[in-house]
Parts: C-alpha cells; sequence; structure tokens
C-alpha cells in the first residue's frame, strides 16, 4: 500500500482520502426503529434527572465518552449547553449507583414525530455488566411512551467497537452511512491530549 497522499483532500469514494493530521475522521452509522420489540417491561433504575446541571452532566459526559472521543457536547459554551438541556423536550438522565453517576441516558423529541437518542452510554468500569441492556429497555419505554414515528441514533467508528452490534440487538435497523470529519478535539482544547483509541498527530 502507498502511501496517504496529503496535497489533495477531496472525498474519494474508491479508495483513500486522506486527513489533515490536526482533524479526525469517523464513518458514521445511523439506525432506527418503527416500533418498540416485543420485550417483557423494564425493571426500574435509579434514574435522576440532571436537568440543566452543567458541572453534573459534563463531569458524566465526559467520564463516559472521554475515551471514545466524544467532543459534540465537550467544547460547547455554557449558554449552548444549557439552551439544549434547559429545553423541556430534552430529557438528561443519569443511571445511579452507590450515590454515584454511571450511565447517561438522553433523549431528544425536539423534532416533532420523533425521539433520538442523542447520548448513550455506560462508565468504563460498568460496560459489559448488562446494565446498558437495562438502560436501553428503559431508553425505549420511554421514547414510545408517546406515539412517535421512529427512534433514533448515530454511532461512529470511534465509539466503542460493539456499539452497532448493541443497538441492532436492542431492535434498531441501520439505514445510512456518513463521513464525519471534524478538528481534533485534543488540539482545540475540549479534550484531554491522552484521550481517545486514535493517535494524535499534529501538535
Amino acid at each position: 500500500m502507498s502511501d496517504a497522499p496529503t496535497d489533495d483532500l477531496r472525498l474519494r469514494l474508491d479508495g483513500y482520502t486522506p486527513i489533515p493530521p490536526t482533524h479526525v475522521a469517523a464513518v458514521v452509522t445511523y439506525l432506527e426503529m418503527t416500533a418498540p420489540p416485543a420485550r417483557p417491561s423494564p425493571e426500574s433504575l435509579p434514574l435522576a434527572p440532571i436537568g440543566a446541571d452543567l458541572a453534573r452532566y459534563r463531569a458524566l459526559y465526559a467520564a463516559i465518552g472521554t475515551p471514545w472521543l466524544w467532543f459534540g457536547r465537550a467544547g460547547m459554551t455554557d449558554e449552548a449547553l444549557t439552551t439544549i438541556l434547559g429545553d423541556p423536550a430534552v430529557e438528561a438522565l443519569a443511571l445511579t449507583e452507590g450515590g454515584r453517576d454511571i450511565g447517561l441516558l438522553e433523549l431528544d423529541r425536539r423534532t416533532p414525530g420523533e425521539v433520538n437518542l442523542a447520548y448513550f452510554g455506560l462508565v468504563p468500569e460498568a460496560v459489559g455488566s448488562g446494565r446498558g441492556r437495562r438502560l436501553m429497555d428503559e431508553a425505549i419505554r420511554r421514547a414510545f411512551a408517546r406515539p412517535i414515528g421512529r427512534f433514533w441514533v448515530h454511532t461512529c467508528t470511534l465509539d466503542h467497537p460493539g456499539a452497532v452490534a448493541f443497538y441492532q440487538r436492542s431492535g434498531f435497523r441501520p439505514y445510512a452511512r456518513a463521513i464525519e470529519v471534524a478538528p481534533d478535539p485534543r488540539l482545540t482544547g475540549a479534550l484531554p491530549r491522552e484521550a481517545g483509541q486514535v493517535p494524535l498527530l499534529a501538535g
């Protein structure tokens, strides 16, 4: 395989597209479900509304997302984040255990007729414990508690390698893909330089 070119940044639909060392790129998969799967009612979970408590939200978001380069909210101003979390159509919930937040479930109903699973995850030490399945069952129950046309989510190749399979087992169907390119959040200061599973190439 030849070295990746660095002077032509046009997207290639057949072959390699170079990415500047100051940026990261990921393949995004979009998934949806139009009806809840037939499963028993989820068990009650200790979920606490986060509301517009920015410090709590940012701490949980970082604990879950830093290993996977979650940067969508990391670089937001307090004002922008408050606008989202303070919207009555957005529901941000913390899964708690032993007085500690260990999971995040964020549902966005701002588009009529649908619910977006905006953020979903567990702190690293809780992954693989079965809590994710219970949290997802609760997410589905809440999403379809009112009539909607679809419940959708997107994930990418920077995220946990089992994410797409987990969503499919949960009842989501993949329907689209995209390539996302963004400034490396470790260079912008949104995330620590040691974050993530991909090498830092610049700086």
